[in-house]
């Protein structure tokens, strides 16, 4: 399988402003420890599922399963950098259509953290989704341009980054204040 960089299936980024400094935000400790409940909670009813594990070498790695338009979507995110107030994510994402054929894309999920001034944070939330090999041979059997497809995606794809963007934020402030709290407790 081959990712197709050289074409863009896709790509949205929404900012959401938080009430919290970018020196108590912790995107990468969030992202490996969130709850499932909670991933479900930013972005009802598509979020399903997530967890947290590692690549046989040893990478840390996040995997989320989502509807994404009429797909249902297992991302297998990697992260290629993961920080307090950046994380590069990458995955080769397997898709299940309606019909309960499978394909696969790239994506590559950006969660970033800038300070806007001493206490307030802009949170942002990019995604990227390339067409692999695999997803090119999967539109031509289905008579479907890649133009089209791209369409379809990148409606279906910045409907939902717009919707999930301000509950990720919300929820990394929420994560930020608690842990502030036991560590005002504790002084």
């Amino acid at each position: 399988m081959k990712v197709l960089t050289d074409k863009l299936l896709s790509r949205s980024a929404y900012s959401h402003e938080i009430d919290v400094p970018l020196d108590q935000i912790d995107i990468a400790d969030w992202l490996f420890n969130l709850p499932e409940a909670e991933y479900q909670r930013c972005c009802p009813p598509d979020h399903i599922a997530a967890g947290a594990t590692f690549t046989d070498d040893g990478r840390r790695m996040s995997i989320n399963v989502e509807m994404i338009g009429t797909g249902l979507v297992v991302q297998h995110y990697v992260a290629d950098e993961a920080t307090p107030s950046y994380c590069r994510m990458n995955s080769i994402s397997d898709v299940f259509t309606p019909t309960g054929e499978r394909t696969q894309v790239n994506v590559i999920w950006e969660l970033i953290a800038e300070a806007i001034d001493g206490n307030r944070t802009r949170y942002t939330n990019r995604v990227t989704c390339h067409p692999t090999d695999v997803f090119m041979d999967f539109i031509a059997r289905h008579g479907q341009t890649f133009d089209e497809a791209a369409a379809a995606r990148q409606a279906a794809g910045g409907d939902h980054n717009h919707r999930e963007t301000p509950l990720f934020a919300e929820s990394i402030a929420r994560k930020a204040r608690a842990r502030a709290a036991i560590r005002a407790a504790a002084e």
